[in-house]
Order: C-alpha cells, then structure tokens, then sequence
C-alpha cells in the first residue's frame, strides 16, 4: 500500500472513530488488536505457580455471543503450548487451541520481550 492510501485509511479511521462512543471505540480498538495481532505470551498461574504457557500467540479473542451483542466471560486463541516453560518452541511442541474464563483463570497476556 502506498503512503498517500495509508494515510488516507487512517485518516479515515480517525474520523469514523471520533464519531462513535467510547464503547464503540473500545470495540472498534479490540478488533484492530484481533485483527493486527502480537507475538503474545499466555501465561497461566495456581496461586504464585505457573503452571502454562502459550507462546506465539497471533491473538486473544474475547467471545463474543451467538445471539445478541454482548460479549461473553472467556477468551481464546491459538499459540504454541511450551510444554516446558523455556519461552521457546522446541520439538514436539504444537500449536493448540485454548481457551481461559475471566472469572477463574489467573493470566497475564503480553508481548514476547525476545
């Protein structure tokens, strides 16, 4: 894409989203997110002990529901189970599906620093 046409997409961007509500900005923000994705980090902890870990993570969806506009308590994606914790992904190590609730599951997301 040229620059003019980048420019003119987010400019456009810019001007649709100065239109919407907050809540409709958040929203619109969370699908850029989905949509650009990250070299994300899943990590899942019982108490002060991490028991998992996803790396290579595109994204993290939040559901949405089936009927209706609401969202619904969980999220999901895909990404690498790093079966043993090194922040690589060796042999053997497959991408998988996961999914984790936003009551019960303490996580924290973020961006793989390496």
């Amino acid at each position: 894409m040229h620059d003019s046409m980048k420019t003119i997409a987010a400019a456009g961007v810019l001007l649709l989203a100065a239109g919407c509500t907050q809540e409709t900005q958040n929203k619109l923000g969370r699908a850029l997110q989905n949509w650009t994705g990250t070299n994300g980090v899943l990590e899942i902890y019982a108490g002060d002990k991490l028991v998992r870990r996803f790396i290579e993570i595109d994204k993290l969806t939040t559901a949405t529901a089936t009927q209706g506009s609401g969202s619904r308590p969980y999220r999901f994606g895909y990404g690498v189970f790093d079966e043993n914790l090194n922040m690589r992904r060796d042999p053997g190590e497959k991408k998988v599906y996961f999914e984790i609730s936003d009551y019960s599951t303490p996580y924290v997301f973020f961006e793989n620093p390496y």
